[in-house]
């Protein structure tokens, strides 16, 4: 499993209608994209849930990386590159999924965040950490899903969740969710990934 996210951060009056719309275009894209779990069409909004930016940031969980790079050098990712430039791609290796106790949902918003990696604790410790942190998450009200990742060049875990309602009950960056594409996301790995 993989874990993938780019930001498109977007100037403060930009009208963000724009992605809305280009979302219900184009989102039904990656309905059936071999390889991919699930990605989640994400906004944040200046002002909302505290969002100090616009920004349009997808996140994605790959089942396979031929899914991801097909995605990436000759799929539908060539379309943001001609309209926004190309971003950063973060990818993240998988360490756990869950599915939530709202797993069967409609998506409303999805919280990130990242937790640096202590020096000094060894990695077992964090890993099993995170996958405690991603079961922990999948059981709360309105939890839809919840997935763990690791960053080894910076040597962070990435926590992200996604639920059923506008009050999370995780703590990070809130993003509204305009569309899910899930091909995959029953064929997505539960537990750790090791």
């Amino acid at each position: 499993m993989h874990a993938m996210q780019y930001e498109l951060t977007l100037p403060a009056d930009y009208d963000m209608g724009v992605i809305r719309d280009r979302v219900s275009r184009l989102g039904h894209r990656l309905d059936d994209w071999d390889g991919l779990g699930f990605k989640t069409y994400l906004i944040r909004e200046r002002g909302v849930h505290g969002s100090p930016v616009n920004q349009y940031a997808p996140f994605y969980l790959w089942n396979t990386v031929e899914g991801m790079n097909a995605f990436l050098c000759t799929g539908p990712f060539q379309g943001v590159v001609d309209d926004f430039g190309r971003p950063v791609v973060q990818q993240w290796t998988g360490l756990s999924y869950e599915e939530g106790v709202a797993g069967g949902s409609p998506a409303a918003v999805a919280v990130r965040s990242t937790r640096p990696l202590p020096e000094g604790v060894p990695l077992s410790e964090a890993a099993k950490d995170a996958v405690r942190e991603t079961e922990r998450l999948a059981t709360l009200d309105g939890a839809v899903c919840a997935a763990a990742a690791v960053d080894t060049r910076n040597w962070e875990t990435v926590h992200f969740s996604v639920w059923a309602h506008d009050t999370p009950e995780a703590a990070g960056e809130v993003f509204r969710v305009l569309h899910v594409s899930q091909p995959g996301r029953a064929l997505l790995p539960r537990g750790p990934r090791w």
